[in-house]
């Protein structure tokens, strides 16, 4: 028995999320169906993190094991292959210690949500970032984003069904910055409380259209209060992009 790291990129637009569930595809199910096509084997497929319906990823991790006698680069190829046509690619395989989970070996976690800001709609890309039409200021964004980093209770920023045992997180970055018409949300943390990003980003865009200010985020946050905070952004603009081990 060997188990092996998998990084993994995907278009989250067509599936109803990473786990399996019961009312579509997920990009856990077309994995495992893969590695059962290859190895003949049914095994269960376990993520750094879920992503929702419309989330992409661009380093998601997993781990499984596999009972087949084979190779790292025979995992990545034959995975692809039978990944096809779904919108899913591993990008390296690896084996590694029965002791790594993907879950639980994670030291942290880091997030990109971007942004289209121009007036024009979006011709390419759909799906791929918010589409938001009205000019924002990127620099107040960025300072009112300061205000959420460190050790806070994100209640505010929590989705209400949110099944963490606590909204007390440590956020180490939340940066925004700007190049053309691309606003990047960058985040990063150990972990993140559902739908804690998109919340942040619907916040921070009211700061972008000076309807908030960066005072208006610190009442907001220390109201521990889902109705306090801004909108939930899209799902179609958050990518996972990085898990640190």
């Amino acid at each position: 028995m060997t188990r092996y790291k998998i990084i993994i990129e995907y278009d989250g637009t067509d599936f109803v999320g990473w786990q399996r569930q019961d009312n579509g595809f997920s990009v856990q199910q077309a994995i495992e169906e893969a590695i059962t096509g290859f190895s003949g084997e049914r095994v269960a497929l376990y993520g750094a993190g879920r992503t929702d319906s419309g989330v992409h990823a661009l380093g998601q991790v997993a781990h499984f094991d596999l009972e087949r006698d084979t190779d790292a680069n025979t995992v990545i190829n034959a995975l692809n292959f039978h990944l096809r046509p779904a919108a899913i690619t591993i990008l390296s395989a690896v084996a590694v210690d029965d002791a790594f989970d993907a879950r639980l070996s994670a030291k942290g976690r880091a997030y990109v949500y971007r942004i289209t800001n121009r007036r024009a709609p979006l011709a390419l890309g759909r799906g791929q970032s918010w589409w938001v039409p009205v000019p924002l200021d990127v620099a107040a964004m960025h300072e009112a984003a300061q205000v959420l980093i460190g050790k806070h209770d994100f209640t505010t920023f929590r989705a209400s069904y949110c099944q963490a045992g606590s909204a007390l997180k440590t956020l180490d970055e939340l940066s925004v910055t700007q190049t053309g018409d691309l606003i990047e949300v960058r985040a990063r943390a150990r972990s993140f409380l559902h739908h804690q990003v998109r919340n942040f980003v619907g916040t921070l865009k009211l700061v972008g259209e000076g309807k908030w200010t960066a005072e208006d985020v610190r009442r907001a946050l220390e109201k521990k209060d889902r109705a306090a905070g801004g909108p939930t952004a899209p799902a179609e603009g958050l990518y996972m992009v990085e898990v640190v081990y």
